[in-house]
């Protein structure tokens, strides 16, 4: 990704920057709002976005005096207008005004709604030109062509915070792109890194949350837990950084603490380390082109354990695989992938379904789509494709269901 740097100012209490977070409740958008509530004379907010934390969401735009307050499901509204009454904060409700509110004018937008939902959002948010603080790795996947596009269009900024990318975004030095060997995204494993098969069908969605390392919402824990989430990460690093998916690596590091590497040519790797906090990329996309101060623990490299390595086990997590065939089909095999995915986890937090159910039914979703290959002309598609997986992905957790 090539940027202009010089269109760019870093916040400061002389130019405080405008800031967007959509999905300021979840994980991403509460440690993003936390940062901001650091050093407040720094940052106008603009608006905030959630999904139903309408209780949440209101103390938050409270707290951080925002302009705008928007709640995705259209039935809070009021309940949001009365949290909000004789505050001056504007409030608004439903699909379309999370779709507005990202198209106000902010110069920095923190893109956390979780999956697919997250998409049309983000979208209009890089095609205006803001500077996208990209953490929804489903809009790129689903959409990753016409995500890059908007944001070269539209002379804007993608910064990734998934930890992992924005490990690479912080190594990877363009001028010396032509001498990249590979990029190395290292996975914790998740919770059943060493379980064997037998136990992790009877995993529960409980024993699935609890991650050992980090502290993430419901969706991102479960794609933890099944490595789905290293999947998703493998497609949008082979997006974001233009290197084909054979010079994409994953690696198994438990301590989560190198937290990606770009190996060169001449044999040089270089590894971003720091605490397993996500306020460490988050602070570093708040305020890049510069870096600000961070509260995350520093790395004390005398007590710091022994940092172990292991190759994934594709077997044991066949999601590994599955995210590859869907890169290496093109078209709309990612979005179905991804599609299926939501609804199968979502299955398995509600008990419809087993914990290896999961991966199986993306599998056997994605063998029965008929002109996977085909290739996305809009995001008229990309809707149309997602609904679809869905359905059948229901259709499918209803057999599985009965089966259990």
């Amino acid at each position: 990704m090539a940027l202009d740097l010089t269109r760019w100012t870093s916040p400061s209490a002389e130019r405080p920057r405008r800031v967007t977070i959509l999905g300021s409740t979840g994980s991403v958008g509460q440690n993003t709002v936390d940062l901001i509530e650091r050093e407040p004379e720094c940052y106008q907010v603009e608006a905030l976005v959630a999904g139903n934390s309408v209780a949440m969401l209101a103390e938050q735009a409270r707290r951080l005096r925002a302009r705008l307050a928007v709640v995705a499901n259209p039935d809070r509204y009021l309940e949001l207008k009365d949290a909000l009454a004789a505050t001056g904060i504007e409030a608004a409700a439903g699909p379309s005004a999370v779709v507005d509110a990202a198209d106000r004018p902010a110069e920095w937008v923190m893109a956390a709604i979780v999956g697919f939902a997250g998409l049309h959002s983000t979208l209009v948010a890089a095609r205006r030109g803001a500077m996208v603080a990209l953490a929804n790795k489903e809009a790129l996947v689903c959409a990753g062509r016409l995500l890059i596009e908007a944001v070269a269009e539209s002379d804007g900024a993608l910064l990734p915070v998934d930890s992992e990318h924005n490990a690479i975004f912080q190594v990877l030095e363009p001028r010396h792109r032509h001498a990249i060997d590979r990029l190395i995204l290292t996975a914790s494993g998740g919770p059943f890194r060493q379980w064997p098969l037998h136990d992790m069908a009877r995993a529960s969605p409980e024993q699935a949350l609890a991650h050992p390392n980090w502290d993430m919402g419901a969706k991102i824990s479960i794609d933890s837990a099944t490595m789905m989430n290293k999947g998703l990460e493998l497609i949008e690093a082979h997006l974001l950084f233009g290197l084909p998916p054979e010079q994409v690596e994953i690696v198994v590091h438990p301590q989560s603490v190198i937290h990606s590497m770009v190996a060169y040519r001449d044999g040089s790797v270089l590894a971003q380390l720091g605490t397993p906090d996500m306020r460490v990329p988050i602070t570093h996309a708040l305020g890049w082109p510069s870096r600000i101060d961070g509260p995350a623990a520093r790395l004390d490299f005398g007590t710091l354990s022994a940092l172990t390595f292991e190759p994934p086990d594709s077997g044991r997590f066949p999601s590994l695989r599955l995210a590859r065939e869907a890169l290496a089909t093109g078209g709309l095999a990612p979005i179905v992938m991804n599609a299926a995915n939501e609804a199968a986890v979502a299955a398995f937090l509600a008990r419809r379904i087993g914990f290896l159910d999961i991966a199986g039914i993306v599998e056997d979703v994605m063998a029965r789509w008929d002109g996977l290959s085909d290739q996305v002309e809009s995001l008229q598609n990309v809707h149309a494709a997602d609904r679809e997986a869905r359905a059948r992905t229901e259709e499918a957790c209803k057999g599985r269901a009965l089966t259990n």
